[in-house]
């Protein structure tokens, strides 16, 4: 057995390839997921991989060449670019006498350090819980003692293992509890905008791709930002007026990447409906990425995975100001592809130009006129308040005078209002749209 170490700063990256597919943008982004947890990359090893061995992930010379290095570069932490089983995992650090993280050990410590809400923690804390049940036999010999030889407390007991693994259960449970009832409130908060008519717009996209940046340009939040990934994880929801659709609701949400663990997923599905469930959803996408037709391809996977593949989509060119000859600018979509934006959300260029895409693509028909409500139709009047579909009102001898702007689609259904309520209503707006004909 070792002594594993707390420190976990000095780390040795294990970089995993098959034959002949060998890139380095894949290690590259690994070394940033490492730096991004606060460790110190300090050396790298590729390992060449057509099958995984079931005891160690690599071939055992590759294994024992991996213990070398740990040993010349005085690691305290391997990292290893794959998602590893606990049997390979719990052998690797029997070998190298070394903690061993795999990328979604890693991903996971990220997000714990990011979350920053109440729903973020507990979403964070319920997909290591669920990662970790597996892993619970590793380098501690205490997990394999029985409780006994005290009186009262003598016989076979139970192992210490399974008073972890019960403890661990009965933890996950818990949470899986608070973030029902942290769920509720979200979905009630979220009709509540849908009576209010406001369509809502998601910010998705690959980590650091700018999302964060162009929702405080576009709302002026004020949402933490850095070069970094996975600076926010939080869902972060703001209203925008003055739009030619009428205002809506933008929600940045938390970015994805390759391989997100799968209990990730799972856990933020409560943050991820703010995506599945969009009118809209803005693809941010890092222009200057070499790599970003791959990084499209594997935001594409994730929102198919979680019920968001088939919504309308804007693609928004984000970093323009990192490529020499791009101009801000909105190109038509080609064969009935989405419209794309090109933009630079640091420098506020082309934001104009995506303002008037979003209100593109989110027109419908709308009711604009003034109804004459009598002062005997006050049960009509605060449906139409509390349908949010009043954009303002004054009041004389005669009644109400509302002004009404919503779509067609939230007005129609109040036609059946029963005590004659929908009836006038219908024909009021007749009246009104031949009056504006008129």
């Amino acid at each position: 057995m070792f002594d594993r170490s707390r420190k976990g700063e000095r780390a040795l990256l294990l970089q995993a390839y098959e034959p002949g597919h060998q890139d380095p943008a894949l290690l590259e982004e690994f070394a940033e997921l490492a730096r991004s947890a606060g460790a110190t990359v300090v050396g790298t090893l590729s390992a060449r991989v057509e099958r995984a061995n079931p005891r160690f992930f690599v071939g055992s010379g590759k294994a024992e060449e991996l213990k070398q290095h740990r040993v010349a570069l005085d690691a305290d932490l391997i990292l290893v670019n794959h998602a590893l089983s606990p049997v390979q995992e719990r052998n690797l650090e029997k070998l190298t006498e070394c903690r061993v993280v795999d990328r979604t050990g890693l991903i996971l410590d990220i997000f714990a350090q990011r979350a920053r809400s109440h729903e973020g923690k507990l979403q964070v804390e319920l997909a290591q819980l669920k990662h970790m049940s597996t892993r619970l036999v590793r380098g501690w010999t205490h997990l394999e003692r029985q409780r006994g030889g005290s009186i009262g407390l003598r016989g076979p007991g139970e192992t210490q293992l399974e008073i972890d693994r019960r403890l661990l259960g009965e933890r996950v449970k818990q949470l899986q509890k608070r973030l029902d009832k942290v769920e509720t409130q979200r979905n009630q908060a979220r009709r509540a905008r849908e009576r209010s008519a406001l369509p809502v717009v998601a910010l998705v996209g690959y980590t650091n791709a700018g999302k964060s940046t162009l929702f405080n340009a576009l709302t002026g939040a004020g949402v933490y930002a850095a070069d970094q990934l996975f600076a926010t994880l939080d869902p972060t929801l703001r209203r925008i007026d003055g739009l030619a659709c009428g205002p809506i609701v933008l929600a940045d949400t938390v970015g994805f990447i390759r391989d997100l663990p799968h209990d990730l997923v799972a856990a933020f599905r409560s943050t991820l409906a703010e995506a599945r469930e969009a009118d809209l959803l803005l693809h941010v996408i890092d222009a200057s990425d070499p790599e970003r037709d791959s990084r499209v391809a594997d935001v594409t996977g994730v929102l198919e995975e979680i019920g968001a593949g088939t919504l309308p989509q804007l693609l928004v060119f984000n970093k323009i100001d990192r490529i020499d000859g791009i101009m801000p600018r909105v190109d038509a979509p080609e064969r009935d592809g989405p419209v794309r934006a090109w933009v630079s959300a640091r420098d506020a260029a082309g934001l104009d130009g995506l303002r008037a895409a979003i209100a593109g693509a989110l027109s419908v028909e709308r009711i604009r006129c003034t109804l004459a409500v009598p002062a005997s139709a006050g049960r009509l009047r605060a449906r139409l308040h509390a349908q949010g579909l009043v954009a303002a009102e004054h009041i004389d001898e005669q009644g109400w005078h509302i002004d009404i702007d919503a779509p067609r689609a939230l007005v129609e259904p109040l036609y059946g209002l029963p005590g004659g309520d929908g009836e006038w209503l219908r024909g009021a707006l007749a009246a009104a749209a031949i009056a504006n004909r008129g």
